[in-house]
Order: C-alpha cells, then sequence, then structure tokens
C-alpha cells in the first residue's frame, strides 16, 4: 500500500507510582524527506535511556521522512517533597500546652510556626524514581511511542492512498497522449515523404526529376532521424511499470522518482526528433503532466 512521508499522531498515557504518578504525550510529526531524519525533544534526564530506542522503532516502521518526536511528561510532585514528623509534633504540642498552663505568668503561648520550625518535625525529603522504576516508566513510555508511530503509519497509508488515486489518474492522462503520439507516428513517413518532395519539386530543375527509388532512400533516412517508436514503446512500458509500483505493498518513492526521470528523457527525445507543431504539441502535453506525476511522486515514501 502506498504511503505519503506526511502525517501526524499524538497519543497520551500515564502510569502510576506509589510516590508519583506521571502522565504524557506523544506527538510525532512527519514531512517528505530522501531519506530518514530524526529530530527528538524529550526530557533531558530521559534523554539517553529514549533516544536510540525510538530512532530505531521509526527505522523499523518507516523507510523515508524527516521526522520530529516530542514528549511532554509531568509528575503530580516536584523533586522534593515535605514530610511532617506529626508523633513529634503531638508530643511536642501537648507538652508546649501542659508548660504554657502551668506558666501563664512568664511564659507566652506557643504558635503553630514555632512548634513547625523545630528541628525534627518538618523535613524534606528527595522524591526520585528508583533505578528499577525508571526502567518502568522507560519501557512504558516506549510502549506508547511505538503506538504513536502505528497511529502515524495509518495516517501517512490513508493520505498515501489519496496520492495513489490522484498518480494513477495522472497515469491515465499520461498513456492517452502516448496514444496520441503512437497514431500520429504512423502516419508520419508518408507525410514526410510528401514534404520532401515538394522541397526536391523546388530545389531541382523539373528536367531532372529524382527517381522513384532515389526518393525513396532519401525518405527512409529522413523518417529513420524522425522514428519516435522506440520512444513510444519504452513510455508504455514504463507507464506499466508505474501501474505495477502503486499496487505494491513495498515504499516505491525512490523507484518511481527514478521512473519519472525516464519518462521525462523519453518526452523530450519525442520533442527533439519532431518535425510537426502537433507532434511537438503532443511532446509538451506529456512533459507537463510527467511533471505533475513527478510532484505527487516526492510525497511517497
Amino acid at each position: 500500500m502506498v504511503a505519503s512521508m506526511t502525517g501526524f499522531s499524538r497519543k497520551n498515557g500515564e502510569f502510576h507510582f506509589d510516590k508519583m504518578d506521571f502522565s504524557w504525550f506523544w506527538e510525532v510529526k512527519s514531512v517528505n524527506n530522501k531519506s530518514i531524519d530524526i529530530k527528538m525533544k524529550v526530557p533531558a534526564w530521559l534523554d539517553s535511556a529514549l533516544t536510540l530506542p525510538c530512532k530505531n522503532v521509526l527505522m523499523q516502521n518507516f523507510a523515508r521522512g524527516s521526522f520530529s518526536l516530542y514528549l511532554d511528561l509531568s509528575s503530580n510532585v516536584s523533586g522534593q517533597q515535605l514530610k511532617i514528623n506529626e508523633d513529634l509534633l503531638n508530643t511536642l504540642t501537648t507538652k508546649a500546652i501542659e508548660l504554657y498552663q502551668s506558666h501563664t505568668d512568664v511564659l507566652q503561648k506557643p504558635t503553630t510556626s514555632e512548634l513547625l520550625a523545630i528541628k525534627g518535625v518538618c523535613e524534606t525529603e528527595d522524591v526520585s524514581l528508583s533505578e528499577e522504576e525508571t526502567d518502568i516508566l522507560v519501557k512504558t513510555l516506549l510502549a506508547s511511542f511505538d503506538e504513536a508511530c502505528q497511529k502515524l503509519q495509518h495516517d501517512r497509508k490513508e493520505e498515501g492512498e489519496k496520492i495513489r488515486q490522484a498518480l494513477l489518474d495522472i497515469l491515465q492522462n499520461i498513456a492517452v497522449v502516448v496514444a496520441k503520439i503512437d497514431a500520429f507516428a504512423k502516419t508520419q513517413p508518408e507525410k514526410l515523404k510528401n514534404r520532401l518532395q515538394v522541397q526536391l519539386d523546388l530545389l531541382l530543375d523539373p528536367t531532372n526529376p529524382v527517381s522513384e527509388e532515389r526518393l525513396a532512400q532519401e525518405v527512409a533516412l529522413y523518417v529513420a532521424r524522425a522514428d519516435i517508436q522506440e520512444e513510444i514503446d519504452r513510455l508504455k512500458a514504463h507507464i506499466l511499470t508505474a501501474q505495477n509500483l502503486l499496487s505494491s505493498n513495498e515504499p516505491v518513492g525512490r523507484r518511481l522518482d527514478f521512473l519519472c526521470q525516464e519518462l521525462n528523457r523519453e518526452a523530450n527525445t519525442t520533442c527533439s526528433k519532431s518535425c510537426d507543431i502537433e507532434l511537438t504539441n503532443y511532446g509538451m502535453d506529456l512533459k507537463t503532466l510527467i511533471e505533475q506525476f513527478r510532484e505527487q511522486v516526492q510525497n511517497i515514501e
């Protein structure tokens, strides 16, 4: 199935650990490129763990394109978390109240801020993933990325089907023009003979006419120089090859791009051999269609 090189996908996900929860979304975009080009933007602390595996996944699923990968990852806590020793706080509170009630004449009423400021009541602890938890998160993110790639592939194939239909339509138009050229080419020998006879009659003395045998030889040389049957046969063969490629399940963008060059070469040769404005016009129509075909092929993987 023909696939476009242009596409977009987005995949959301989340994962829960004891201390923290993660949520994320992957965005994967692709546009035209002669080979595979990958640009990634992921959190710095996951860069080394994700970069190579993500690139491998892309290269396994796609043959061509310029890819932009973006991971937005967030958690419900920051790097540090406040921890209150409630047992110690309750003990200190009870003791402070007792002391105040016993010595109201010399002691001030204890405040919350003073109690919380006592060493050991409030502490910060680092909240971070263990090595094992990090591995689990990375595997989950990679599985999510793989799903994003599958969605991108589906999007590219849907767009590719539209391009395939457009290419088949253009090929059909090319075949119509080639058929006109083929029909016109069959009338060329007689036209060239008549044209040559007129020219010879104008140039030669009427008392010294050219024999039929000599005229036939000259016409044969004239026709040989203007013969485009080989070009017509090659054009027909290239059209059939292109139609077969568009029915393939393999990436065919590069081969179709090369085929465009071959089609254009035959069209140029046809125009250069033309001795008639009608044939020249057919050749120009052919070149226009081939250029339309080439522009569409640039979008194919």
